[in-house]
């Protein structure tokens, strides 16, 4: 059904798939395309990065990429695990922020400038954030930011701390994903104009967990009787990849037929290989790389357990929310996760999954015993996990939240308008 007053968004981030079927987490690709099925016409504007196009339709989506560096090859602050890695990872990368900031504040001042947009949504703080409320507040367009957590929990040194509060207090109205970056927000910034918690949402649908796609894919990296265990996300230290292999190890001693795959890429897979020789679990532990995002669900589903040991990054960085632990209770496998950041909101322990401490991998090989003993547990779990998220965490409910948002600024903006009008 369409918004009761449906407008035009600028929607501007620097995570978005660069063509289609890239590997880049298409959440913001996956919030816009519902905004546009409620009536909303949204226009996105992202970094771009070689092998890019400039300007594109993608998934029904306008899309303009705008460049900060010549040539392309240079521009590798975004994408390719995401900002913060990247600045990790590349010291060269924090030198090419200038001109990263200073070429979207342009396009986005030019954009909202020459074209009637009535709204403007910002993903995430920094820079997002701090370009928008320099370039709508002055054209007065309302300004929407949504914290997706990494912005608020890293990036803490006093000057950005700083760019942090202009950007949030400047903003009309601002979203967090979970009742953890609620809290960081208010310890920023306490005198929010409006700040809601609208989750990330993820796809529900049918699942047939002895369907043929997904047996083949339990048969394929199942050793012996299982369990089988998934993990899916980026392969560096603060996703905890390193502690659920560690649990495998331990779980072998007992569990002999224990297995599991490992869905994703990073700059740790290397040597998180390495690991597994040395522990002599190579043959029980499959790294599959990137799978294409249509097919992740199936390879959860085909999973008796899914792992989500993230850990708190040595940048203060914590799990806002987790996408992916969403995903697997949409898939009916029982979810294992650390007790961190937003991660409650969607699993409680003994509820809809079962959480430990972070860096406890023997707490990991634990719960996995558990779950192996206790089928009542197993399914119990798996069923109320799905029931959460169909009610509380879809792309559907998501989506009507941030319509329930923007349509009411919007409003205000016109009331605001006609009154001055009148005057």
């Amino acid at each position: 059904m369409a918004s009761r007053c449906a407008g035009r968004i600028l929607c501007v981030t620097s995570s978005f798939p660069r063509w289609a079927g890239d590997s880049t987490t298409p959440f913001v690709l996956h919030l816009a395309q519902d905004l546009q099925s409620l009536g909303w016409q949204v226009d996105v504007l992202a970094p771009h990065a070689a092998g890019a196009a400039l300007s594109e339709t993608l998934a029904g989506l306008g899309v303009e990429r705008f460049r900060y560096l010549w040539p392309s090859s240079l521009e590798t602050v975004c994408y390719q695990g995401g900002a913060l890695v990247n600045l990790r990872k590349r010291k060269g990368n924090a030198l090419k922020l200038p001109a990263l900031v200073a070429a979207e504040w342009l396009a986005v001042l030019w954009r909202l400038a020459a074209r009637r947009y009535d709204l403007l949504h910002s993903h995430w703080i920094l820079p997002q954030g701090l370009v928008g409320a320099l370039s709508a507040r002055p054209l007065r367009v309302p300004h929407v930011i949504t914290v997706h957590g990494g912005d608020v929990f890293a990036l803490r040194g006093r000057l950005l701390q700083g760019f942090k509060r202009l950007a949030l207090g400047a903003a009309e109205a601002v979203t967090v994903n979970s009742s953890a970056t609620e809290t960081a927000v208010a310890g920023l910034h306490s005198g929010l104009r409006d700040c809601r918690r609208i989750p990330m949402g993820v796809a529900v649908r049918p699942i047939d967990r002895d369907s043929p796609s997904i047996l083949s894919i339990r048969d394929r990296y199942r050793v012996g009787a299982g369990p089988l265990l998934v993990f899916v996300g980026r392969l560096v230290d603060e996703k905890g990849c390193a502690d659920l292999l560690e649990a495998v190890r331990l779980l072998s001693a007992d569990l002999a037929d224990v297995s599991a795959m490992i869905i994703g890429e990073g700059q740790d897979r290397a040597e998180l290989e390495a690991r597994c020789r040395a522990a002599g679990v190579a043959d029980r532990v499959a790294f599959l790389g990137w799978v294409a995002p249509e097919a992740v669900l199936d390879h959860i589903a085909a999973a008796d357990v899914f792992v989500g040991p993230s850990r708190t990054g040595v940048d203060g960085w914590v799990e806002a929310q987790g996408l992916t632990l969403l995903e697997a209770m949409v898939a009916g496998t029982p979810v294992v996760a650390s007790r961190l950041g937003g991660i409650g909101d969607s699993v409680r322990d003994g509820v809809t999954g079962l959480l430990v401490d972070e860096r406890a991998p023997e707490q990991i090989a634990a719960v996995v015993r558990r779950l192996v003993a206790d089928p009542d547990l197993w399914h119990r779990l798996a069923r109320q996990a799905r029931q959460t998220v169909e009610t509380r965490f879809s792309r559907e409910a998501s989506a009507q939240a941030f319509d329930n948002l923007f349509a009411g600024l919007i409003d205000h903006r016109q009331r605001v308008r006609r009154s001055v009008g009148r005057r």
